[in-house]
């Protein structure tokens, strides 16, 4: 069933290419361009057929979208906006795919021109592998999709963006843009910097010998810090775009650690149970 007639995805990546596959194979648009940096890259990604179309400007890539999917760094997509301001036509529908939502959504509702209308969105989908070359059709099947639309978004907007995340399997939930990156500072953002964190100290660990500890480490240790794999300049932005919650957060994480330090500290084996058992029930909710 076709959603939209033209779709641009600005940013061939991991997201973007991925949404022009299932778009493709489920028929939901007419025809794809894409748009980005990397000439290369676009020129791939038209060569394998999963976009139709990649003009070198700007203005030619989004003339006549119906739809346009930002799949650029957070930190890059207000900036973004504002390139696109005087390119897009009456009607047309944006939406991104950033993992942080309050200065993006606040940030782009300044910019986009009256009749045309932006629904701010993140499938929560990906890995630590990103670009064109990770990409699949099934990407976003059986995920969760975050739409963040204010008091003054467009509703029948909101139900298209929706309509095509529902369309290539993804589970739509609303939330405010606040909210949203509350939560995802804690379960994801959070996450990541404490595996970075937690690296950086073992990667730099020699025993007197010399011995790198890491040589030692076992399927635990790779379990933990899997996601310390993942892209550091989008982990970068996210974090900065993301700030007042990633310090909240590490604060409160820190004060964790304390208590379970002066716990260790004091000898305390009964209140490090609890401890741990408190845990392994949040764990348990968590799979």
């Amino acid at each position: 069933m076709k959603l939209f007639g033209k779709m641009t995805v600005i940013g061939v990546g991991l997201l973007g290419a991925s949404l022009a596959k299932a778009c493709k194979e489920r028929g939901l648009v007419e025809e794809i361009s894409g748009y980005g940096r990397n000439r290369e890259n676009l020129e791939k990604a038209k060569d394998l057929k999963i976009i139709d179309h990649c003009p070198a400007d700007l203005g030619a890539a989004v003339s006549g979208a119906d739809l346009i999917v930002l799949c650029t760094p957070v930190s890059t997509l207000v900036p973004l906006m504002q390139n696109l301001a005087s390119e897009v036509r009456p009607g047309t529908l944006i939406t991104d795919v950033g993992s942080v939502k309050e200065p993006i959504v606040k940030g782009i509702d300044k910019l986009v021109p009256k009749g045309v209308f932006f629904v701010g969105s993140h499938p929560i989908a990906g890995g630590e592998n990103s670009g064109l070359e990770a990409s699949t059709a099934d990407l976003y099947q059986d995920a969760k999709c975050i739409v963040t639309p204010t008091d003054t978004t467009d509703k029948k907007a909101v139900e298209k963006i929706s309509a095509l995340w529902q369309a290539v399997g993804m589970k739509v939930v609303s939330l405010s843009a606040e909210e949203h990156d509350f939560i995802f500072g804690a379960v994801s953002h959070l996450p990541h910097i404490v595996a970075y964190a937690l690296m950086n100290t073992l990667g730099a660990l020699r025993t007197p010998n010399g011995c790198e500890v890491t040589a030692y480490s076992g399927a635990g240790l790779r379990d933990i810090t899997r996601i310390a794999s993942s892209d550091p300049v989008m982990w970068r932005d996210i974090c900065l775009s993301n700030r007042n919650h990633s310090l909240d957060l590490i604060d409160r994480f820190q004060n964790k650690l304390e208590e379970i330090r002066s716990t260790i500290e004091r000898g305390d084996g009964q209140e490090l149970k609890k401890e741990f058992i408190a845990a392994n029930k949040y764990r348990l909710n968590v799979i």
